[in-house]
């Protein structure tokens, strides 16, 4: 009997973005969830030097590991940090030029990376589900030179458009709209994250381009799942699997207690083909 890899979507979009951590990059994170483990991962395996910055105010910490149950976005996460300061503070640098990345999660996305954390159904004044809200994410996705964006390959999240717009990506997707609406030039939307596939941005047209996938998958499956047609790399590339280290890591040292990585789908993929097993 061949071996076996089990993982959750949320494991397999925290392992696929630490891959893309750079240890000379400065990070500006969302205060909790996937996107700070996504960085915590990176930074215990493969970029101990990575410096980060958490929406609440907390610059470069180092925090010790196992965290405990409830503690990423509290303050054992944000051990030894070199400085805690306000949001205002920290979105501030941003509009200095100070952060490299922004690293969030999204509730919808449109082809234009505008995404929706606010509310889902309805209006605003009634919406029919109502979730947290931006946050600091508006500031961190209008600031940050590139955006990286984490959410899940559904069509209800890949949609024509997205029901309230928290935070801004190429607006209308016409040449300068962000910087028309105020934003600062060459800033954007730079990857969208999910458990199946990768994407980035036209340079020119700035509509989302699929340009990697998981082995199991296919191109007309992941389109299946997107209201829209994003537009295809010339070469779509293959995704690289989480790995055993990887999911002891998280399970073991960054989420100890499974509030955020156990839920969701789970995969079980066949190791000598790196296809799903159904």
């Amino acid at each position: 009997m061949s071996e076996q890899l089990t993982f959750t979507d949320v494991e397999a979009n925290i392992c696929t973005i630490a891959g893309m951590i750079e240890e000379d990059k400065l990070y500006f994170v969302q205060m909790a969830g996937a996107p700070l483990m996504a960085v915590l991962l990176a930074k215990y395996m493969s970029a101990p030097g990575v410096g980060y910055v958490v929406e609440e105010g907390a610059v470069a910490p180092s925090p010790s590991f196992p965290l405990p149950r409830m503690m990423v976005g509290a303050s054992r996460s944000h051990y030894r940090a070199v400085g805690w300061y306000g949001m205002n503070i920290v979105d501030s640098h941003a509009a200095l030029g100070f952060m490299d990345y922004g690293l969030l999660a999204c509730l919808q996305i449109d082809k234009f990376g505008n995404f929706n954390s606010t509310f889902i159904g309805g209006t605003y004044e009634q919406p029919e589900r109502r979730f947290g809200g931006a946050g600091g994410a508006t500031e961190i996705a209008s600031q940050c030179w590139r955006t990286l964006l984490m959410t899940k390959l559904q069509s209800r999240k890949f949609v024509n458009k997205v029901d309230f717009v928290s935070s801004p990506g190429y607006l209308d997707g016409t040449p300068g709209a962000r910087e028309r609406a105020g934003l600062p030039a060459n800033t954007g939307p730079y990857k969208v994250i999910t458990q199946e596939a990768v994407f980035d941005f036209h340079e020119e047209t700035h509509q989302m381009r699929l340009i990697a996938m998981m082995p199991w998958v296919t191109e007309e499956e992941v389109l299946s799942k997107m209201e829209f047609e994003p537009l295809i790399a010339d070469k779509v590339e293959r995704m690289t699997l989480p790995t055993e280290e990887q999911l002891t890591i998280i399970r073991t040292e960054i989420d100890p207690g499974g509030l955020t990585v156990s839920r969701g789908e789970w995969f079980t993929i066949d190791r000598d083909t790196d296809k799903r097993v159904t």
